[in-house]
């Protein structure tokens, strides 16, 4: 995504210059190594790198970093939510390696610009998704973390010291837990519940109880057609 790679232009223009180690480290969802790329977003930002390998982004069609969708910039369980869909993708080592391995298969055979999987098959969209979509990058995200020294008040390195030098949140704060696990499966992820109980405080337009109450959008007219030739015209003759 877009935030992941930071606002420097030159940086995203110039990918190769990134550390790249190949099978640096195992994937945090399927435990195979894989090539890690590790990157700079920006000026006092902190290194960012790849957490999960290519086929297990694209069995989610997720950030290989953040793991937020890469269509709607939102968890995988408000996605999910949104489209009344659920992904029973197995967690037992045996049973998750024979299921990678056919999704590689079906990954090698399409053309990359479509999911893949049960993802691939939910065409549908909802209104909630387009409403709660992040369509700008959020580089808050980028920031150092929090110097523990510092909240000590031990902290000698002054403004050379890379971490940020502020007071953390409160620990009670339930988006203080998050894990990558819960992310990239949809269970328990505490951003999505606050996407979720926002999205259920929305406003929206429910159907009438009178179903003669008719609403139809028309477009495209030319000038020959007026408004008062549509305002009475009836309906259900169109």
């Amino acid at each position: 995504m877009a935030t992941s790679l930071g606002s420097n232009t030159y940086n995203r223009q110039n990918w190769e210059d990134a550390t790249k180690e190949k099978y640096g480290k195992e994937c945090k969802i399927c435990a195979r190594p894989f090539t890690v790329f590790r990157w700079c977003p920006g000026v006092r930002m902190r290194f960012k790198k790849t957490e999960v390998c290519q086929t297990c982004s694209k069995l989610k069609n997720v950030c290989q970093t953040c793991l937020l969708d890469l269509e709607y910039g939102l968890p995988i369980q408000v996605r999910d939510a949104g489209l009344s869909f659920k992904d029973d993708m197995p967690k037992s080592d045996v049973n998750k390696e024979y299921y990678t391995q056919n999704m590689e298969r079906e990954i090698s055979n399409s053309d990359g610009t479509r999911p893949v999987g049960m993802l691939g098959k939910a065409t549908s969209t909802s209104d909630m998704l387009l409403k709660l979509a992040r369509t700008t990058p959020y580089y808050r995200r980028n920031r150092p973390h929090i110097c523990s020294f510092w909240v000590k008040g031990e902290c000698k390195r002054g403004e050379e010291c890379p971490y940020r030098h502020e007071k953390p949140t409160d620990p009670d704060d339930p988006l203080a837990d998050q894990n990558i696990k819960d992310r990239y499966y949809g269970i328990n992820d505490p951003v999505a519940d606050k996407l979720l109980k926002r999205a259920s405080t929305m406003p929206r337009l429910d159907p009438p109880e009178d179903k003669t109450i008719t609403t139809l959008y028309v477009g495209g007219l030319g000038d020959t057609i007026t408004e008062t030739d549509l305002r009475f015209v009836d309906i259900n003759l169109l």
